[in-house]
């Protein structure tokens, strides 16, 4: 029987997929004894919405206009919202998990659709949720809006009173992956363990080897045998039934994370009256959660979990050499159950293609935190798929509003720093400043000069995205996009190319190129590439191209428009000091440089000269008192009409070196005119703001 309570439609776990689809329609059909209205539903379920999920996209501020006391005052207002977001999503899931084991009957554990999830878009692929020590299924709660658009999502609950042994759970989840890759066998089960059910989803994954699932496992519970629930469960085991118990300490890390925000909201410099308002908004919401926990966890129940952690600690870990499914790990830094990080690490070496994502300031219940946004971490992961195999472009989803802010903010400083000059070419030949003169409909394919480090990047990626409302997908380096292999040999961490992704980076590759402006991207093509990038001392500003033509005739073959453009001023902020000759010259330097090369994708094996030299290294610099960034985008070429003529090498060739020519025009132009430009200097271009206002934009030399 099908029951719908609490914005979630239910259906057993056993039941054949066509039944479980034909289940949905029903959501919102209740009886008058075991359910409340349809209309309350969707109103409770509009009002209690995060504002991670709900938030109206605003438009940002341009990072080179805020001032100190403005950043000061957004941080505090950041402060203030996140203690409400998250005491919010905190009373939500329990008030939902109250109604949710109030209307339920009992019965095995089941699947359910919260409504808010949904419709995905096409083809989406299927997520199961699988809860952990409390078992509702609402674990993803905060996240329910945004995973319903990407992913088709079932949660699994499991009733307070059910007792299926850890075995037949595993059983339980298997007979609906199969029967759901019978179904779909080209779509790809997304398998979110949360605690407990991060041991349920490497031991369902350990027995199905042949079927494409994907692990994200937050805080797995495999290291139960080394936590601090390890002596509750002997504790319990001597505790009298007729004497009361409560797990506190469980409590505590619940409602920990919200309590410590408004304590350090009062460091940050929130009115004492407010921050107590807060904290004793949060102490009224602690003595309500107790009732619900105990309803959650009456002491046989917990007792059961707490057995049901160990064997499934022990299956998962007796298994791990049978897991080949793709996996995400997700370890909190502040995890007082459990040592998450260090068994995190653990798992990422003996699972063959794992990954792992690091929550520093974050307790064991992560996915119910506010600033973890499940979607945006496996799409920063490249873990988003639709297919067998991650396709760059079509699997691709726009950045939202709060994910662009967040990229932003990592990277003001340089655009604070440098007050960015943009300037561009109208189809009459003007030069204005801003970026009016890239074209709105893509094709378009912008060829330039790579920064030392690509310092130009962020700048250039930001305000075309602000300003005229264009996601420029960049073709970068493999480098940004190696699987586990690589990473150990070369201890890196990748996380930090996680911004990358999600901005639209794809490894530069003919295939990708191709896609991408089949589908009138704007692409961002670098020719001199890393060679450019990690440029020698004295190469300031030296196009490093390839001989032979690269990208012309494909540009040619989608009648896209090349847009030449140069970028200057690396050398007003810092100063190569330490360049790819020293480091050569230090045996162990350049032991690491080889290895490091060779253990990346090698580009341009068949290519000659110094831009055949793809050696990655990290050159040493000091910075210098900063100056300013100036871009440059020329004229846009037209290469509609010419796919034919340009089959011809010469003539190919030649619209080559006329792209090339065109970029050496750009940093020429802009490096003799900023000799002109008085505000070229950090400091008079605080003095001007000063004098002004800090929103101002800051003049630059005449045009």
């Amino acid at each position: 029987m099908a029951m719908a309570v609490t914005g979630v439609s239910i259906f057993p776990a056993s039941l054949s997929p066509v039944i479980r689809r034909d289940f949905k329609p029903l959501v919102g059909k209740f009886s008058k004894s075991n359910s409340i209205s349809f209309r309350r539903l969707a109103v409770s379920t509009g009002q209690t919405q995060t504002p991670t999920t709900t938030a109206t996209p605003t438009t940002t501020r341009r990072l080179s206009e805020k001032s100190e006391e403005l950043g000061e005052a957004e941080e505090v207002a950041a402060s203030v919202d996140e203690v409400e977001q998250n005491g919010r999503v905190w009373r939500e899931y329990f008030e939902r998990s109250k109604e949710l084991i109030s209307r339920s009957d009992g019965g095995p554990p089941r699947w359910f659709t919260p409504l808010e999830c949904g419709p995905p878009l096409k083809n989406s692929p299927l997520l199961l949720f699988l809860p952990g020590i409390l078992s509702v299924g609402l674990g993803l709660i905060k996240n329910h809006c945004r995973i319903g658009k990407i992913f088709e999502t079932w949660c699994l609950h499991i009733p307070v009173m059910d007792r299926t042994p850890f075995t037949d759970l595993v059983k339980q989840v298997e007979k609906t992956i199969r029967s759901e890759n019978y179904r779909s066998p080209n779509r790809p089960i997304y398998l979110v363990g949360e605690s407990f059910g991060g041991c349920l989803a490497l031991a369902v994954a350990a027995s199905n080897p042949d079927i494409d699932l994907v692990l994200i496992l937050a805080n797995p519970t495999t290291s139960i045998s080394r936590s601090q629930l390890q002596p509750l469960m002997t504790l319990l085991e001597f505790i009298p039934n007729r004497l009361p118990f409560s797990p506190p300490n469980m409590l505590n890390l619940m409602t920990g994370q919200p309590l410590r925000m408004a304590i350090e909201s009062v460091v940050k410099g929130l009115p004492l009256q407010q921050t107590v308002g807060e904290l004793s908004q949060d102490l009224e919401a602690i003595s309500s959660y107790l009732s619900v926990l105990a309803d959650i966890l009456p002491r046989e129940t917990l007792r059961w979990k707490l057995q049901m952690l160990k064997s499934g600690s022990a299956v998962s870990n007796s298994r791990l050499h049978a897991v080949k499914a793709q996996t995400l790990i997700l370890s909190s830094g502040r995890d007082q159950l459990l040592l998450s990080q260090e068994e995190g690490e653990r798992l990422c070496h003996v699972l063959p293609k794992c990954e792992i994502r690091k929550f520093n300031n974050s307790g064991h219940f992560l996915l119910l935190e506010d600033g973890i946004d499940l979607v945006t971490i496996i799409k920063g992961a490249g873990f988003y798929r639709r297919g067998k195999y991650l396709d760059y472009v079509s699997d691709y989803m726009l950045p939202t509003p709060t994910e662009f802010k967040k990229v932003a903010e990592d990277n003001k400083w340089i655009s604070a720093f440098t007050s960015p000059v943009m300037l561009s070419t109208l189809e009459d030949g003007k030069i204005v400043r801003g970026l009016a003169g890239i074209p709105s409909e893509g094709p378009v394919l912008l060829v330039g000069y790579h920064m030392l480090l690509g310092f130009e990047l962020a700048p250039l990626i930001a305000n075309i995205f602000r300003e005229r409302n264009i996601l420029v997908r960049g073709m970068a380096h493999p480098m940004l996009f190696m699987k586990k292999g690589n990473i150990q040999e070369m201890s890196l961490d990748v996380s930090q190319y996680d911004m990358y992704r999600i901005m639209g980076a794809v490894p530069v590759s003919a295939s990708n190129l191709f896609k991408l402006l089949s589908s009138k991207s704007h692409v961002l093509l670098y020719p001199g590439g890393v060679r450019e990038a990690t440029h020698r001392k004295g190469e300031e500003y030296k196009l490093m191209w390839p001989e032979q033509s690269e990208f012309v005739r494909m540009a040619a073959r989608f009648r896209a428009k090349i847009i030449p453009f140069g970028a200057v001023g690396e050398d007003d902020i810092s100063e190569l000091v330490f360049d790819y000759d020293d480091q050569m010259k230090i045996p162990y330097l350049k032991d690491q440089i080889e290895k490091l090369t060779n253990a990346a994708v090698n580009l341009r094996t068949d290519a000659t000269g110094e831009v055949a030299n793809q050696d990655l290294h990290l050159p040493g610099i000091l910075p210098k008192f900063p100056g300013r960034f100036y871009y440059y985008f020329g004229k846009p070429i037209e290469t509609e009409g010419l796919k034919q003529e340009l089959k011809d090498r010469d003539k190919a060739h030649e619209l080559y070196l006329q792209v090339k020519s065109e970029v050496g025009r750009c940093l020429a132009y802009l490096k003799e005119k900023r000799e002109n430009d008085p505000y070229r200097n950090l400091l008079s271009r605080l003095i001007y703001q000063a004098t002004h206002s800090f929103t101002s934009e800051i003049p630059t030399f005449k045009l």
